[in-house]
């Protein structure tokens, strides 16, 4: 019996619902739709670009074991780390030098594209590698790797640079007893350079030098090709075969790229104010005095400015004989033969009233029939080209003529 007043009770402490509330609520909801939405999209974009700088990255250095783009060499350093080697990638000079001295026959890869090393970086890196694989060396470089530590008894390395490889060889043979470049066959040869002396391979044909180079004593190998140490071409040809036997000789390989951090006080550029010639001190009191010079001289007044009323009512005849006197000047026999023409037609138009729409055929047949001539020979008249001045002079006159009989009939 105590069932139905509970019920009551429960129905009576739930709050009265008010539609005019929730109309308003649906209705903010639509007015601000538009806002909502875009506020959303920004959100989600702030998100977005703030994600993206906070992610870690890997560089885009050409070569760069941590790059893993078509143009760094991550491919090359987790495949040898699988065959054994462990390839230490040095960010600077003294950690260079130290893995070197940490190991107890070392392989060196460097590649020093922008040339930051002094000679007496590169002397003491040959005197600590047992090996050296140099990728793409410039002058000097392969000058100061090749002048130094080699032993006592051994030949220094004659390693030079012969050239690049021609275009339309992408694809290079051994060409070598070199059993490294044997059993690797042919390589990629696109942007490569070539490198003569000591045992060469991969010589285009008609080079002096081939793309790889090894020294007689084995101590230092110059690859002239960034291509086949690349993460883009290593599955194509050779390149993943000579790349892992040319640097899988040892087991501690250090991987070097210089950077502006390894340039020496010493060998830091010159400046400007060193570079420039003893006399530029005295170019600029020069040029101030020829300037002076020069606004004395075009700065003269020749008198007053005099103002002239504009516009200028310039007579007919002025214009057509200033118009004529150019024609004549520039021989343009065929421009002034068209105006006359023209002008001609227009005014005959006019005299017999064919009206602005009438053709150049509608107006000749017409003279012809007021003056009682052949249209054909009135025709020849007026499209006649004269090929000389004179003869130009003679057929205006006609023209004339021709207007004048009109005027008279």
């Amino acid at each position: 019996m105590s069932a139905a007043p509970q019920e009551a009770t429960e129905a009576t402490d739930k709050p009265p619902s008010d539609p005019a509330l929730a109309t308003r609520k649906s209705g903010w909801v639509r007015r601000h739709r538009g806002l909502a939405i875009l506020s959303s999209v920004v959100a989600v974009g702030l998100a977005l670009g703030i994600w993206n700088q906070l992610a870690p990255k890997g560089d885009s250095e050409t070569l760069s074991l941590a790059n893993a783009g078509p143009n760094g060499s991550r491919a090359v350093g987790e495949i040898l780390g699988r065959h054994g080697v462990e390839v230490h990638q040095a960010g600077d000079f003294e950690t260079a030098m130290e893995a070197l001295a940490n190991s107890d026959y070392p392989t060196l890869l460097l590649y020093d594209r922008s040339g930051f090393l002094s000679g007496e970086q590169l002397s003491e890196l040959a005197d600590s590698a047992v090996r050296i694989v140099v990728v793409t060396p410039r002058l000097a470089t392969l000058s100061a790797l090749t002048g130094s530590g080699a032993p006592e008894d051994a030949t220094t390395p004659n390693i030079r640079q012969a050239g690049v490889v021609p275009d339309g060889m992408p694809v290079l043979e051994p060409g070598c007893p070199l059993p490294d470049a044997v059993a690797a066959g042919p390589v990629s040869g696109d942007a490569g350079f070539t490198y003569d002396g000591g045992t060469t391979c991969y010589r285009p044909q008609g080079a002096a030098g081939g793309m790889l180079a090894v020294s007689d004593d084995e101590r230092l190998t110059v690859l002239g090709s960034t291509t086949i140490l690349g993460n883009r071409h290593l599955a194509e040809h050779g390149n993943a075969a000579l790349a892992l036997r040319t640097l899988g000789t040892s087991e501690d390989l250090v991987w070097y790229l210089p950077s502006l951090a390894d340039l020496e006080p010493s060998g830091a550029p010159t400046s400007l104010a060193e570079l420039r010639p003893k006399w530029v001190p005295y170019l600029g009191p020069w040029l101030l005095i020829v300037a002076l010079a020069a606004i004395v001289w075009r700065g003269r007044r020749n008198g007053p400015l005099v103002f002239e009323p504009l516009p200028v009512v310039v007579k007919a005849v002025e214009t057509a004989e200033g118009r004529a006197r150019l024609y004549h000047d520039a021989r343009a026999l065929g421009q002034a033969r068209d105006n006359l023409r023209a002008g001609t037609l227009v005014r005959l138009s006019g005299k017999l009233r064919l009206g602005p729409e009438a053709t150049d055929a509608q107006a000749i047949e017409a003279l012809a029939r007021l003056l009682g001539r052949p249209a054909d020979r009135i025709r020849t008249l007026i499209n006649e080209h004269p090929g000389t001045e004179a003869r130009l002079v003679a057929w205006a006159q006609e023209l004339d003529q021709l207007e004048k009989e009109v005027r008279n009939t």
